[in-house]
């Protein structure tokens, strides 16, 4: 049986709200130097999607390089409560190795144990952004918004990225990427350039911060504009 974790009541706007103002005091991440969380959801559903993530990977790198140091860790869940993070990868091949050696096996969402883990590693030493890749949450909502909201006073956002039409997943991923000051996008197989072109922004924003994000954006992609829209 699952632990459970709930909160008490349901968030309501004017937390969300206040969440959001907190966040919006901290600073931007410091040019050079940032540390980003790459995690992806590696149950069996996700198999294909993560041999996407591993072509697209090194765009991340390749959009920062102008803009100072990127340190990623690769982050995973799948199978039989099995969690894995990896150390801090400063170069596209180290984060690929990584990502080859990872076999998708079926099991339920850790979600709250990623977020859980973010918060720790933030709380250590800045995180500037957290990337999450998934399809599903099988977690109680409520906690995985207070998770997320945690992160956002840490002024650390979630860009969060679902595959695939869940509705469920849906809603609890947009309330969580606004909770921590992020932002949410759905893509599907036939937009993986549409995920490239994410990937790096993100990127480019945790190395370089808002304004360098608003200057990759000028590039036209309206799913950037989007993204950019959605941060506070």
């Amino acid at each position: 049986m699952k632990e459970k974790h709930a909160l008490s009541t349901v968030s309501s706007h004017q937390e969300i709200e206040e969440f959001l103002k907190q966040a919006q005091q901290l600073a931007v991440p410091a040019q050079g130097n940032a540390r980003m969380i790459f995690a992806l959801d590696a149950t069996a559903s996700r198999e294909r999607t993560w041999d996407h993530a591993c072509h697209l990977q090194s765009e991340m790198f390749l959009q920062t390089r102008e803009l100072g140091k990127l340190a990623i860790q690769l982050c995973h869940y799948g199978g039989l409560n099995s969690f894995s993070a990896s150390e801090w990868l400063l170069d596209t091949n180290s984060l690929l190795s990584r990502m080859n050696s990872v076999k998708c096996l079926g099991g339920h969402t850790q979600i709250a144990r990623l977020l859980q883990h973010s918060l720790k590693q933030t709380r250590q030493q800045p995180v500037q952004a957290i990337i999450f890749i998934g399809d599903c949450v099988e977690e109680p909502v409520d906690f995985l918004c207070q998770l997320a909201g945690q992160l956002g006073i840490h002024s650390t956002p979630l860009f969060i990225f679902q595959e695939g039409h869940d509705i469920t997943a849906a809603r609890a991923f947009k309330q969580m990427a606004k909770l921590s000051g992020g932002a949410y996008c759905r893509f599907d197989d036939s937009s993986a350039a549409t995920l490239k072109a994410l990937l790096s922004a993100v990127a480019v924003y945790a190395t370089g911060g808002r304004r360098a994000l608003l200057e990759y954006a000028k590039q036209g992609d309206p799913d950037i504009l989007h993204l950019t829209h959605q941060l506070k």
